[in-house]
């Protein structure tokens, strides 16, 4: 049995933050189908450049049966047929490491609440009555809108509610804890191929 361990762009700057993080992933990975038996740890590391050493020491310590993998915001589009490593290197000048496939790597494109206007639904019951869905628009491509016009999008939908509106941090994670997964990979394929390389750990790479 192969143990994963997700190292994930975010909430690295407290124990209480990085407590939720885990929390919430577990939650969210414990209702995707197929996941049973296979749900990876997840090391919340803060930055972005943060989460991409951690991974690249994780590569070089790990032992057999373990599969370090990196999960982080893509802050952009990905041009079709790019790899995300070609994205990464062109974004970020990060080289893909010694010992790492192209499977190893995975995006929240373009930001992890890119997740949340997958699941409209949950939207609903998290703000309630005066959540406001008629900012989200039916894109062709949920993962093509850019990360400022999710931000807005969200600031939108929930400026009327009256317990809370959006912000990052604890609300952020507990949305994930609560929304559909099917739903997200539905609506995002770059989810999809986190969650179907999760429900394959034993692949050979």
């Amino acid at each position: 049995m192969v143990s994963v361990k997700l190292y994930v762009e975010g909430a690295g700057q407290t124990d209480f933050e990085r407590a939720q993080c885990r929390e919430a992933f577990s939650t969210f990975f414990a209702a995707v189908d197929g996941l049973a038996g296979k749900r990876p740890r997840t090391k919340p590391c803060g930055g972005r450049q943060a989460a991409y050493d951690a991974f690249v020491i994780a590569l070089k310590t790990s032992r057999q049966g373990e599969l370090p993998l990196l999960l982080v915001d893509s802050e952009g589009p990905v041009t079709p047929g790019e790899t995300v490593w070609q994205h990464l290197k062109t974004r970020d000048g990060w080289d893909r490491p010694d010992g790492a496939a192209d499977d190893d790597a995975f995006f929240m494109a373009q930001v992890m609440e890119t997740w949340f206007l997958a699941d409209k639904e949950m939207l609903r019951n998290y703000f309630g009555q005066d959540f406001n869905e008629k900012h989200i628009r039916q894109w062709p491509s949920l993962e093509a809108v850019p990360k400022l016009t999710v931000y807005e999008v969200l600031e939108k939908t929930t400026a009327a509610c009256k317990k809370k509106s959006y912000t990052k941090g604890t609300i952020s994670f507990e949305m994930l804890k609560r929304l559909n997964p099917t739903k997200v990979e539905n609506a995002c394929p770059h989810a999809k191929k986190l969650l179907d390389r999760l429900r394959n750990p034993n692949r050979k790479r």
